[in-house]
């Protein structure tokens, strides 16, 4: 069984089976919103759903904290695309640059 959990030191969530770490995405916080910049899973456990699972489990807590998601991230932004029940989440800039 895949656990995601946050860890604020490192700046990344992380999947664990067990204790053996399977894979980590990498953020920056802000007070408005986490922004998701790389995404990473250990070779032994891709194609799992692991990366999956760590997105899942990571938009949810950002989404318990009241904050946004600002996906740089390709997997997380796929991930996002695949899964418009959380696309509330998705931070836009509300700034429009104007000629």
């Amino acid at each position: 069984m895949i656990t995601v959990s946050d860890h604020r030191a490192a700046n990344r969530f992380e999947a664990h089976e067990g204790e053996t770490l399977a894979g980590f995405a990498t953020y920056t916080r802000t007070a408005e919103l986490v922004a998701f910049l790389h995404t990473e899973v250990d070779p032994a456990f891709e194609g799992r759903g692991v990366g999956s699972e760590l997105a899942r489990g990571a938009i949810e807590a950002v989404q318990a904290e009241g904050l946004r998601v600002l996906a740089v991230c390709p997997f997380v932004s796929g991930w996002l695309a695949r899964h418009p029940q959380y696309s509330h989440l998705e931070y836009r800039s509300s700034s429009r640059v104007t000629d």
